[in-house]
Parts: structure tokens; sequence; C-alpha cells
């Protein structure tokens, strides 16, 4: 369900203060300038999200990637919350520019691939996008501005097809 509440409201200051202070926030995003709550994934999101940071970890270390669990990637008034994303070191800040790639896990009426721009954007260099329904792991690599894509990793050195088998799908 998609909600949309113009102008400024006290009430909503106050539920957006709330979700901060128990800790509901952490992939509330902001686009453009317009708070996105977004809800707590289903449990096989997490699951399945577990299986692909274990499977890639390796991976990453070998091509000297560091890896992150949710980061603000963008600036304070527009910025996304991808899943996982490995960087080439440590950010080290609270709103990361760019990082080296992105990993996004669909969940029902989310708005993944409305993403892709913004990171493209911010110079992500691969984009990786699982689907638990579909049971597949997608690439795309970002080449002159715009993803393209691949049915491999080129930074983590890995075809999707091999990611796919090695996850145990939820």
């Amino acid at each position: 369900m998609k909600t949309i509440v113009l102008g400024e409201h006290k009430e909503v200051a106050e539920l957006i203060e709330r979700r901060r202070s128990l800790g509901l926030d952490g992939h509330d995003e902001v686009w453009d300038g317009v708070y996105v709550m977004a809800p707590r994934a289903h449990s096989n999101h997490g699951v399945l999200k577990g299986q692909l940071v274990y499977a890639l970890e390796p991976r990453a270390r070998r091509a000297g990637l560091r890896s992150g669990d949710c980061f603000n990637l963008g600036e304070k008034d527009n910025f996304r919350v991808p899943d996982a994303g490995y960087h080439r070191g440590v950010p080290g800040v609270l709103y990361v520019p760019t990082a080296a790639l992105v990993l996004e896990v669909l969940s029902p009426d989310d708005e993944t691939f409305a993403k892709c721009d913004f990171y493209a954007a911010h110079s992500v260099d691969e984009l990786m996008v699982a689907d638990p329904e579909a049971r597949t792991v997608r690439c795309w690599h970002l080449v002159d501005g715009a993803y393209v894509e691949q049915p491999r990793s080129a930074l983590l050195d890995v075809e999707m097809a091999t990611l796919v088998a090695e996850v145990d799908w939820p």
C-alpha cells in the first residue's frame, strides 16, 4: 500500500521521530526530499540476504572490497538504503557517496528498480538484485551512465548462475 501525505503535519513529524526512537527507521529513505517509510521485510528476505552475503564475502575480500550492511547511499536530503553493499575501503561517513556494488533483495511492492537511475547517478559500478520468488540473481554493470545487464559480476568474478546454485533458497 502506498500512502502519500502532502504538506507539513505535526502528526507525521511525531511518527517519524517515534520510528527513529524505536529503531524502526533503519530502511527508511529520502527520495529528493520526500520521506519514504519502509516496513521491515519478511523474514525470508533476511535469510536470502544472509545467504548472498555469505556467498559474496570471500569474493569481495579477494577483490579488495569491504562489505557493508544497510547504509545510506547519497546525501542527507536524498539517499537510498540498499540491503547490502561493497566498498573500496571503509566509508566512515553517515551518507556514503557511492559504492562499488549494491545488493538489493526484492520484496513485494518494493521500488528496487526505481532506484537504478539514482545508483547510476552516484556511480555505483554494479547493481545485483535477487528475486526470491523467481529464484534469480541478476547483475547490471554501469556503462556510460546506464546499467547493462550481464550474466556475471566483473567486480566479484562470479557468474550469476553460480550464485543461484550456491543459495539455499528460503
